[in-house]
């Protein structure tokens, strides 16, 4: 995913010239994940190039030269530190088109990698996405693998509005299910993991069915598509798992579609519990699917907590937890 994500950038960069690329330590040293590395050789130092630590700083820059015509795709280096920059992407980059009457946009994408289980603790696990898709103005992408992306990431830079894009961590090297005492599978042997060269993008707000059933809907985006689809295989369980791809806007028809056939739904996400993202989709789903539900929707989520360093395995949604979910809609 790695490798997906610096293609998209390359690409877009190699398309567009207004397209320019910085945040701490992204240009020389190519990024903590090196998901820029090379950038700065191959455009020079003033499409690629490092800021000074300051999150608010990098995001209010990427707003002012956004409005001057050119398309910031810039770098938070842990979502975990965006919130001085929170300001500037909720007062000024999610409200210039409506302030402006339309006059301005403010194409900037703000990439952050954002989830846990690389044992990073309280400040390097966290997954704000929640307090995003509260903001009128703003998009928000998670995907869950290389193909997607890089599509995502392309289509994103091209947008004329501010995207924010979250790149789940412990999806860069491998489609993780979840199951950590077992080996790492690498993307080579994904069949996602296979990215195209070159240009093409896929539609922001367009959610993706990862497993096809019956018997109920799982719905997740990032790391949890991975751990729902283990969780079904490991539960023996005829669960469809819609990968959501984009948060807002959210591919809603979708959702309504699955449980209106299955009658049971389950919503995984790796977000602290109360006021997740979560939380929107079961009332989405309660609103529009009443009817037609045979138990009551159930969330998967991490602890009302800060990321326990110590407790990784515990606060992190396994595929037991969402298994034990998926039995108990299945038993209501």
């Amino acid at each position: 995913m790695i490798e997906a994500v610096r293609s998209a950038m390359d690409v877009s960069m190699a398309k567009d010239d207004n397209v320019v690329v910085f945040g701490e330590d992204v240009g020389y040293f190519g990024g903590v994940f090196r998901s820029t590395q090379g950038l700065q050789a191959k455009y020079g130092r003033t499409r690629c190039f490092d800021t000074p630590i300051s999150e608010s700083g990098i995001v209010g820059t990427a707003i002012g030269m956004a409005a001057y015509g050119l398309k910031p795709c810039v770098e938070i280096q842990f979502a975990d530190y965006m919130y001085p920059a929170y300001d500037q992407l909720t007062q000024e980059a999610a409200r210039i088109r409506y302030r402006s009457n339309g006059d301005f946009t403010c194409p900037i994408v703000v990439r952050m990698p954002t989830g846990g289980g690389i044992f990073g603790g309280q400040t390097h696990s966290q997954s704000p996405e929640a307090l995003f898709t509260h903001v009128c103005g703003l998009k928000v992408i998670v995907p869950s693998n290389p193909y997607d992306a890089k599509g995502l990431l392309i289509a994103a830079i091209e947008d004329p509005d501010p995207v924010m894009f979250l790149e789940p961590k412990r999806l860069y090297n491998g489609p993780f299910d979840g199951h950590h005492e077992r080996p790492v599978t690498p993307w080579s042997k994904h069949d996602l993991g296979e990215v195209p060269d070159g240009h093409y993008t896929i539609p922001i707000g367009k959610a993706e069915l990862r497993r096809e059933g019956s018997a109920v809907t799982v719905v997740a985006y990032g790391t949890m598509v991975h751990v729902a689809l283990a969780a079904a295989e490991d539960a023996g369980i005829d669960a469809e798992v819609i990968d959501l791809r984009s948060l807002l806007p959210l591919d809603l028809d979708t959702i309504v579609k699955s449980v209106t056939k299955t009658g049971r739904c389950v919503v995984v996400h790796e977000a602290t519990l109360t006021s997740g993202f979560g939380a929107e989709v079961v009332s989405l789903v309660q609103e529009h699917c009443f009817y037609h539900l045979e138990a009551p929707v159930v969330r998967v989520a991490g602890w009302d907590t800060p990321y326990p360093h110590a407790q990784e395995w515990d606060y992190f949604p396994g595929p037991g937890r969402v298994g034990r979910a998926l039995a108990e809609v299945m038993e209501a």
